[in-house]
């Protein structure tokens, strides 16, 4: 998508957005896209969506696209859902809300004609500009200057912005971690003020920030900073916060500790959980040993437990909390630079999400210490290399891979599902351990004897 920066801003809007504009406005209404659209076109990126506002009521709305495909469910409060070749558009009638009573919906809304009335009830000020071909970029809350200079600004009384909507005190840190975008002061103060109030939001909508939230570019200085409203979302971060490990192999407390790991970690929703909660068990195994240095016997599977409740209630799926919760309990597992042990481990948790898990341990070794640092590195390069040679050369770690199955152990007279079951996963043992070839024949001939 093309853009020009400059007092002259010009945004290729998609034909079909282009289209429903300049018929609303030859039946006499107004209409601009407005919000993310506009700021993502702003800075070069390809938006995900397009929404527009209009003057016109949803029943104007209605009428000017006779014959459209129209989903009419959020018309009470102003949205008319319009299909065209394909895609949703949200046309949206200029609106101001009513009160908030429950620190997230207005209790009404009521139609007004004026755009600026409308941009004055959005969240920040880079989401509250609009844009129409022919009159250009309306920005009358400085949005466009904002985004040029990385800040995240509440349109107008920040702390009656967020306390409306609680929803957007972890808007305001999602943003600010995918864009790499630093929050204004009264809009920080407003965010601590009312944070509490992130307890009235549903799990579901805080869920879908949150995921977001922890793949951006500045999860660590946004955690950092904000880390006493992460604590509301997740209250098991508390305990770790200032928790000092009092060992040789850390510089950092458990939450610092965490910061500094997410920071080397690749922008993977469940690699980024599992290392936002790898250490979550630490402060409940703690002991000190007779030399005085600190140890955190069990953590891992502890902490697994601790993380699938915290997902759990956060609402993630089941394949994302049990993925979450094995690169936990494993992420301290000693994994010996061996093509057998590379094997067994791709066996017992697969290729994925051994490539996650090394991962996992990388992040953890660069938020710990400079102690062993170079041979820890160097022993997860080793671990990585054997893996990537055992993959290459697709060496046999799974039963789908062994030359014979469990139909063959049948035609051998091996009748019980469990004794065949035995059979083969002995097989695929002798098999990782080098000690027989994968071999059709050769497998055959030892099944024989296992009968």
């Amino acid at each position: 998508m093309k853009t020009i920066w400059g007092g002259n801003v010009i945004i290729n809007i998609p034909v079909d957005v282009e289209k429903i504009i300049s018929r609303l406005e030859k039946n006499g209404f107004e209409a601009y896209a407005v919000g993310g659209c506009v700021r993502d076109s702003l800075m070069g990126k390809v938006p995900s969506d397009w929404d527009i506002c209009t003057s016109a009521r949803p029943e104007q709305v209605r009428a000017c696209f006779e014959g459209y495909p129209i989903l009419e469910i959020g018309m009470k409060h102003g949205t008319v859902i319009l299909r065209m070749n394909d895609q949703s558009y949200e046309v949206t009638t200029y609106r101001k809300d009513g009160e908030y009573l429950d620190s997230r919906r207005p209790e009404s809304v009521q139609f007004v004609t004026s755009l600026q009335e409308d941009l004055a009830r959005r969240d920040f000020t880079i989401n509250a500009m609009a844009y129409n071909s022919a009159v250009g970029l309306i920005d009358c809350y400085h949005g466009c200057e904002d985004l040029r200079n990385g800040i995240i600004r509440c349109v107008g009384n920040a702390d009656k912005r967020l306390a409306e909507d609680a929803l957007r005190i972890i808007r305001a840190l999602r943003f600010a971690s995918v864009l790499d975008f630093s929050i204004e002061t009264e809009t920080a103060k407003g965010l601590n003020k009312n944070k509490k109030l992130l307890n009235h939001i549903s799990k579901e909508r805080i869920h879908e920030e949150l995921c977001k939230l922890l793949c951006g570019r500045s999860i660590k200085e946004v955690l950092q900073t904000y880390s006493d409203i992460m604590a509301v979302i997740i209250p098991e971060l508390i305990p770790m916060i200032g928790f000092e490990q009092n060992n040789p192999h850390h510089r950092y407390d458990v939450w610092q500790h965490t910061l500094t790991a997410l920071e080397h970690c690749e922008e993977d929703l469940i690699t980024r959980t599992a290392v936002l909660l790898h250490d979550v068990g630490k402060p409940g195994c703690y002991t000190d040993g007779k030399d005085g240095v600190g140890h955190f016997y069990g953590h891992g599977e502890f902490g697994a437990r601790m993380a699938e409740e915290i997902l759990k209630d956060l609402k993630f799926d089941n394949r994302t909390v049990s993925a979450v919760c094995q690169l936990i309990k494993y992420h301290d597992a000693d994994i010996h630079e061996s093509n057998e042990f590379i094997k067994k481990w791709l066996h017992k948790i697969g290729e994925v999400q051994l490539k996650r898990l090394l991962q996992v341990k990388y992040a953890d070794v660069m938020g710990q210490s400079d102690y062993l640092r170079e041979h820890k590195l160097k022993k997860l390069e080793a671990l990585n290399r054997i893996m990537n040679q055992v993959l290459e050369e697709k060496q046999c770690f799974s039963l789908k891979e062994l030359k014979i199955s469990g139909k063959d152990l049948i035609k051998l007279g091996v009748d019980d599902g469990r004794k065949i079951g035995q059979i083969l996963e002995s097989l695929l043992d002798q098999v990782m351990e080098d000690r027989i070839e994968n071999k059709r024949d050769i497998l055959l001939s030892a099944a024989k004897n296992m009968r």
